[in-house]
């Protein structure tokens, strides 16, 4: 169970305030940030702290700059927006640790808000390195506080998700503080019929999840990509369909734990199949599990569908990471899309819906439904990592309540 402190948990009033926050999103062609839910999640830790009139350095990445300064993944599209959001002037600084920001934060006066620039720009960022941090912290002294709410790098011990806070008092801002209680609801404590969904292109990538959930679980659904290697698995023809060949004994042993463990593992009965994946692939229905030649699956038929219907939405508990389909293309949308719309219902009757993974989140957001789970997660490497038992280390680093 991780029981951390919140900006809530101390006295934070009139103190400078070093937090990281996540803002790396995406920025279009015009310069502009074309989704801004990074940063609106960011907002009531952010207004907490201007309530109690602290003074605000801010650092986060943006991208992959390589270590080095390039004006494609600067912050200045993202102070912005964050200025129209938050509606008060952001400080944007032209660096990280030079004199010029050193002199800026210098004169930072409570209730003000400096946003540094990109922290990748920085090549020690990603080294964890104590040298680069004991410059982060000069900059709002040793009277100040670290709080960590940028959820997405939380997985990650890096110079600014860790090292810092080996010299500041470290607490949590809301939104991590958020994402931790839902995860130990779901993981320690949940309501049952707990059930899994796991969908995405790759067991590789799930592994750690299902084992871990094993011991969780009541049911897990498995649908997208990973599941032609569970059938494949169990002999059932796949066709062309997309596999893990060397993780077949894997998916063979995961079955046989399941089914050790009293958990069902629900795979696809029938199947969308396509001849290639493009928009203008012929498409036919296969009203069972076997897939012909020449064809490979595309998304769940409507008997899964119907077979799973029942098991969500008398769920308790759910959990989601990873479409049934390749959704992106909408004649291969429908299971994934039905999948978001039984939960969204369960919701509705008090289930407790989590759903992470970046390609859940940006499946919910294309039919619209991102309001209608108890909690979207923010981080898809982070909540993966947490689903599989890890101790993160952006986590572990936070003072203990």
């Amino acid at each position: 169970m991780m029981n951390k402190k919140s900006i809530k948990d101390i006295d934070i009033r009139n103190k400078k305030v070093l937090i990281r926050v996540d803002y790396n999103v995406p920025i279009d062609e015009n310069g502009e940030v074309s989704d801004d839910t990074r940063i609106k999640e960011s907002l009531p830790t952010l207004n907490y702290l201007l309530q109690q009139n602290c003074a605000i350095v801010m650092m986060s990445h943006l991208g992959r700059p390589k270590g080095k300064p390039d004006p494609k993944y600067s912050l200045k599209p993202v102070a912005k927006r964050l200025q129209q959001l938050i509606n008060r002037p952001v400080i944007m600084a032209e660096g990280i640790v030079d004199e010029k920001t050193k002199e800026l934060a210098k004169n930072l006066k409570n209730g003000e808000i400096m946003l540094l620039e990109n922290i990748r720009f920085d090549p020690r960022e990603e080294k964890n390195d104590r040298e680069f941090a004991k410059e982060l912290v000069s900059l709002v002294g040793e009277d100040a506080v670290f709080v960590q709410d940028a959820f997405g790098s939380v997985h990650r011990a890096h110079t600014s998700t860790y090292a810092v806070a080996e010299f500041l008092p470290a607490v949590c801002g809301f939104l991590v503080e958020k994402e931790i209680s839902y995860f130990n609801k779901i993981l320690t404590n949940p309501e049952r019929p707990f059930v899994a969904i796991l969908g995405g292109a790759k067991v590789s990538d799930k592994i750690g999840v299902i084992e871990n959930l094993l011991d969780k679980v009541n049911v897990i659904i498995i649908g997208g990509a990973m599941a032609y290697t569970f059938l494949l698995s169990r002999g059932i023809s796949i066709g062309n369909s997309l596999v893990e060949s060397d993780k077949l004994d894997l998916a063979r042993d995961i079955l046989k734990k399941a089914e050790q463990k009293n958990v069902d593992i629900l795979l696809p009965i029938d199947h969308i199949v396509a001849t290639k994946i493009d928009e203008n692939a012929e498409i036919k229905y296969i009203d069972n599990v076997d897939i012909p030649e020449g064809y490979l699956g595309v998304d769940i038929g409507e008997n899964t569908i119907k077979r799973i219907s029942n098991i969500i939405s008398n769920a308790k508990t759910i959990v989601w990471n990873g479409p049934m389909g390749v959704f992106e293309i909408e004649k291969f949308s429908s299971g994934t899309k039905k999948v978001a719309q039984l939960i969204a219902e369960a919701t509705d009757k008090g289930c407790i819906s989590v759903v992470g993974g970046g390609d859940s989140v940006a499946a919910i957001k294309k039919f619209n439904l991102e309001n209608k789970f108890s909690h979207v997660s923010t981080g898809g490497g982070a909540s993966l990592e947490l689903l599989e038992g890890k101790v993160l280390p952006g986590i572990d680093v936070l003072q203990n309540k």
